[in-house]
């Protein structure tokens, strides 16, 4: 899951964005709105935390803008106001829920399933090719009887190729969708990547999973071709 997050505080940024990832979340950042509107329009997310007060362009303004432009990502309003009046804007400008500062952790997380829930229409807990499993909830991951430990960036590699089996994935999507917005494309990490992954899951006597269909990218598949 990939996850835009608007806020000038430079702290709740930080924080915000150390934890979601912690979570197994993807996670790019801006400081401002018009920054924040930007990457709303080039980019595509399953969520928008989006502050209420912030310069060059407010909360409210950024959600109607990208309204206007027909998209529709589920937008989170973080608001230090919660006044009748104020929600009744952010509504009316096409907000799906909001959460008063201070706030915990804990909540915006569970906002956040709750939206993406009703996005996605429910997925899958347990994604499975083979005898490989992946649990999205309690992140385990296994192969027939065996506990699988990868980092959070294998994590989400597999889980982008469980969510899209049998299909081509070019290097540009794998980088858009598994990396924040900071990564070299030119560096060599997806490569190391996929390659730290196939160690772990294609032991020995295992079905091939991950496969390089040369000049197009990698595909997760019971078979090359």
């Amino acid at each position: 899951m990939k996850i835009l997050l608007i806020d000038d505080d430079q702290e709740l940024l930080k924080l915000l964005k150390l934890s979601l990832e912690a979570e197994f979340l993807v996670v790019d950042t801006a400081s401002n709105g018009e920054q924040g509107c930007f990457l709303a329009k080039t980019n595509t997310y399953n969520i928008i935390l989006l502050d209420y007060i912030m310069p060059k362009q407010n909360g409210l303004e950024v959600c109607t803008e990208l309204r206007k432009e027909k998209i529709n990502t589920p937008i989170l309003m973080l608001t230090v106001k919660a006044d009748m009046p104020t929600k009744s804007e952010m509504f009316t400008a096409g907000i799906d829920d909001f959460l008063t500062k201070p706030f915990i952790f804990e909540e915006v997380f569970l906002r956040i399933k709750a939206l993406t829930k009703r996005q996605e229409n429910i997925k899958e807990k347990i994604l499975q090719i083979d005898d490989l499993k992946l649990n999205t909830e309690t992140h385990e991951v296994k192969r027939g009887k065996q506990a699988i430990y990868l980092t959070r960036k294998e994590f989400c590699l597999l889980l982008y190729f469980l969510e899209n089996p049998n299909r081509v994935l070019s290097r540009a999507l794998i980088l858009e969708n598994v990396w924040d917005i900071n990564a070299d494309p030119f560096s060599n990490t997806i490569e190391s990547h996929i390659l730290n992954l196939r160690r772990k899951i294609e032991t020995k006597n295992r079905t091939k999973l991950i496969h390089t269909v040369p000049g197009r990218g990698y595909k997760l598949s019971l078979k090359a071709y």
